[in-house]
């Protein structure tokens, strides 16, 4: 069986990390690239570095973090934020980011998707779905979660995957920051309308989310912030307590 993955995710605001609940009231937590090296030391599959306010302040994810990152870490890295054209993903691939993740850009050009994957192949990019629960409905936000649009989740998953995406990154923003678990019952559906990896964002509070978002929500992986940033959940710990449950994962 394939391991699932252990993802600790970094939103960063001026070149910190912040955590906030439901994309608002964000609080520093920490210097990016030196909790990314931490987290590589204590045994994350992967990290996933989002410049939160990017696309909402019109500029482009700084490449000169990244390089930094990438001369600190071991694992695997996804970089999202105000990536919009091929020469934005291009540069933050030379800086040394494994994938980029775009949201806002693909939902307004979706071609973006297309000319991504076809530049670079789909394992390069990874498409953020930022959706709220709205009358049994899951609307499609962009701009950090700020402005509704007409797109709804599962069409939209289901589209990204037929222009090429390599995996969904989904957040729940009902769920994130709240730490009651993931969007289990959504994630599944997602898991079983697609062929592409399921990341799942958006609610983890204890270990017993992540057992739930790995069987009940089919997640391919597991992503989160708060909980591993302000140290209530060890990775080492999370991974054994999966490993007991019977959930494949990398132990180191």
């Amino acid at each position: 069986m394939i391991a699932k993955r252990i993802i600790p995710c970094l939103d960063i605001k001026d070149g910190r990390t912040v955590k906030g609940v439901n994309f608002v009231g964000l609080r520093d937590a920490g210097d990016p690239v030196e909790l990314g090296a931490e987290y590589a030391r204590m045994g994350a599959d992967e990290l996933v570095f989002l410049d939160i306010t990017a696309t909402h302040e019109g500029r482009k994810t700084f490449a000169e973090l990244v390089e930094r990152i990438a001369a600190k870490i071991n694992i695997p890295f996804t970089v999202g934020g105000g990536i919009s054209t091929l020469a934005d993903a291009d540069r933050l691939l030379t800086a040394g980011a494994d994938k980029v993740s775009i949201n806002s850009a693909a939902v307004k050009r979706p071609e973006l998707i297309n000319e991504l994957s076809s530049n670079f192949g789909s394992q390069f990019v990874t498409v953020a779905i930022d959706a709220r629960l709205v009358d049994n409905e899951w609307v499609v936000t962009v701009n950090g979660g700020r402005v509704p649009t007409e797109k709804r989740l599962f069409s939209w998953a289901a589209e990204a995957q037929d222009r090429g995406a390599g995996e969904i990154l989904f957040t729940s923003m009902n769920h994130d920051g709240v730490k009651n678990g993931f969007a289990c019952d959504a994630l599944a559906q997602l898991s079983e309308n697609l062929s592409i990896p399921i990341i799942a964002s958006g609610g983890a509070g204890k270990m017993e989310h992540f057992a739930d978002v790995f069987t009940a929500g089919k997640a391919d992986a597991g992503l989160a912030a708060s909980i591993f940033h302000f140290h209530e959940i060890d990775i080492q710990d999370l991974k054994r307590y999966l490993h007991r449950q019977g959930i494949p994962v990398r132990l180191a």
